[in-house]
């Protein structure tokens, strides 16, 4: 069985504590930081499963932390754990690149739970060889197997997210998915009614795929239902 590395990065020493004994009796191995410029140094100098970041941290904010972590190119799952619950805060780590959001105070077994099923998701990435592993679009390739997206030949790096939303919607191109269904599949939980989650990863993704072919539209939306891939226009 693989041993899974979480960095947890709480500048609360007592609450990093509590994080890690959570984790490490869960058997997973963890490193604490304190601050988010000892996160980015560790981030820099070891390969890390997935990141547990509370925003609040002295020297570099956790909301500077994602966006320099995206910038990168560094895809594991990241889990916000913050007192920040308001909608913005959320929708605003959300579009930073974050894959989701626990409140404080929080609860033991949430946040093992989310460890567990955000490790889950991403290790599908690695799965065996089958029919399908390379999907094409227009000009957009996306393959399961290296992890990769090109849009006009150009690379797009993307979140453990997006790329799962982009894969469901590619291996379906023509069926509409309601945001209900984009949710349970992608996240592997019951939809909660909570538009935002799903909206915020579609206008990432889109934002990614035209940065790197401008003028062209690859995920529609389809008012009052949901979305799906944009046609390739109609010959003349």
């Amino acid at each position: 069985m693989n041993t899974y590395h979480v960095l947890v990065v709480e500048d609360d020493q007592d609450i990093n504590r509590l994080l890690c004994r959570i984790l490490t009796d869960g058997g997973y191995d963890c490193r604490p930081a304190f601050s988010g410029s000892e996160a980015e140094l560790w981030s820099t100098q070891y390969e890390y499963d997935l990141i547990l970041l509370d925003l609040m941290l002295p020297g570099l904010t956790g909301e500077e932390f994602i966006g320099r972590l995206r910038r990168a190119g560094r895809t594991m799952p990241v889990i916000v754990l913050s007192a920040k619950a308001g909608i913005e805060d959320r929708v605003n780590v959300l579009k930073l690149g974050a894959d989701d959001f626990i409140p404080k105070p929080f609860d033991n077994k949430e946040v093992l739970a989310r460890v567990e099923a955000q490790l889950r998701r991403a290790k599908k990435f690695s799965a065996p060889t089958g029919e399908g592993q390379v999907l094409k679009w227009k000009d957009l390739e996306l393959d399961r197997d290296a992890v990769s997206v090109t849009a006009g030949g150009q690379a797009v790096s993307l979140t453990a997210r997006e790329f799962e939303i982009l894969a469901l919607l590619m291996a379906h191109p023509k069926k509409v998915f309601t945001r209900e269904q984009v949710y349970s599949n992608v996240w592997g939980e019951e939809f909660m009614g909570d538009d935002n989650t799903v909206n915020v990863h579609i206008s990432n993704l889109r934002s990614k795929l035209g940065k790197a072919s401008p003028g062209e539209e690859y995920i529609k939306t389809v008012w009052g239902i949901g979305f799906k891939m944009a046609e390739p226009p109609q010959a003349t």
